[in-house]
């Protein structure tokens, strides 16, 4: 899934190029071809679909060298779960027995090989049952800024290892809450990656979101030819906004997780990219960037290439130059730049956006 706008990571994610198709911790990747990379390594490249955004269809080309059929573009913005429908109808078209993984394209995950493992467990899960199949990241932290999955950890799946039935979704909690759910050692982090057959996961949609199942099977003979794309654009326009969690997966009595640890981030700040960057001597995580800091600690820094900072007095920051744009804003005022956004975008122009 690589339709997300990035709007968190402004200024350096922008409307013309999301996030996830930047190079922001500075590997030399994008963070969309590490997700390739690394599904490329548990199946056939040739079995990867991306579901992207139209205007970035030609970008995931660029980036992957994927083949332009496997790039599947949405005309509207719809949450996960007409995104989701979409992938697993025109799988369906081509193989109805297919097991499939689905995945942000804009995730961080530090321990590949556990990784690798954990998804081939998943895959023979799936495989064999009708279940609907979750990873849930073991929490190091009480993080306030993820979801949580409350796991049933005292029947554990027999022949699978941190197998469990899921007992409940958890929306944000506050700070409070989120101590006692790490103390518990029932809760885990939703990683928002899902595992299962085609089959089962369209009878869910005609459960638990039978509009959308039905909107997007009364096409299902006009997938893989000529006339997918005018069908996609009338079924997108019938589509509520909607989220895989909250229509299918918070309802659904056949949910398992897979309770592990893969050094997952779902780098969806500034502040969670600080805390997988290098830091120097202050604790200041300067990205690919020449910064001199003094009397400085706790700031996420990055500028152009060619450009130098020279930094004095600024504790717990983040100072983000894009060429056309600086932003200069307190780390635990974070979560206003959606809001910034906003006056920017009226007072300055759209193009700053």
């Amino acid at each position: 899934m690589a339709g997300g706008v990035g709007s968190r990571f402004w200024p350096l994610s922008r409307r013309e190029r999301s996030k996830q198709f930047l190079d922001i911790l500075g590997t030399g990747e994008t963070l969309i071809q590490m997700t390739y990379r690394r599904f490329a390594n548990i199946c056939l490249p040739e079995n990867i679909y991306v579901v992207t955004n139209e205007d970035s269809s030609e970008i995931v080309v660029s980036q992957l060298g994927i083949d332009p059929d496997h790039v599947l573009s949405e005309p509207l913005r719809r949450n996960t779960a007409p995104c989701i429908a979409y992938g697993v109808f025109r799988i369906m078209a081509e193989n109805p027995d297919a097991v499939i993984a689905v995945a942000p394209s804009d995730h961080l995950i530090r321990k590949e090989d556990e990784f690798r493992k954990v998804m081939d467990e998943a895959f023979r899960f799936a495989s064999e049952n009708d279940a609907l199949l979750t990873l849930g990241i073991r929490p190091d932290r009480p993080e306030t800024g993820y979801g949580y999955i409350q796991a049933n950890t005292m029947q554990p799946v027999s022949g699978y290892e941190g197998l469990h039935k899921v007992k409940a979704f958890t929306e944000k909690p506050g700070l409070a809450m989120a101590k006692l759910f790490l103390e518990s050692g029932d809760f885990y982090w939703n990683s928002g990656i899902f595992i299962w057959k085609a089959s089962t996961i369209l009878e869910s949609y005609s459960r638990h979101l039978p509009d959308i199942f039905h909107t997007f099977n009364d096409g299902k003979a006009l997938f893989s030819t000529a006339a997918e794309g005018e069908f996609i654009t009338r079924a997108y326009a019938q589509c509520s906004s909607i989220s895989v969690d909250y229509g299918i997966m918070e309802k659904a009595d056949n949910v398992y997780v897979i309770c592990t640890d893969l050094g997952w981030s779902d780098l969806g700040t500034w502040s969670s990219l600080y805390l997988h960057s290098e830091h120097d001597r202050n604790d200041n995580a300067v990205l690919n960037s020449k910064a001199f800091t003094y009397n400085s600690e706790g700031n996420i820094i990055s500028l152009p290439k060619g450009k130098v900072a020279v930094i004095q007095g600024l504790d717990d920051y983040i100072v983000i130059d894009s060429g056309d744009v600086l932003l200069i804003v307190s780390r635990e005022q974070e979560q206003n730049i959606k809001l910034y956004l906003d006056d920017v975008g009226r007072e300055a122009g759209e193009k700053f956006l």
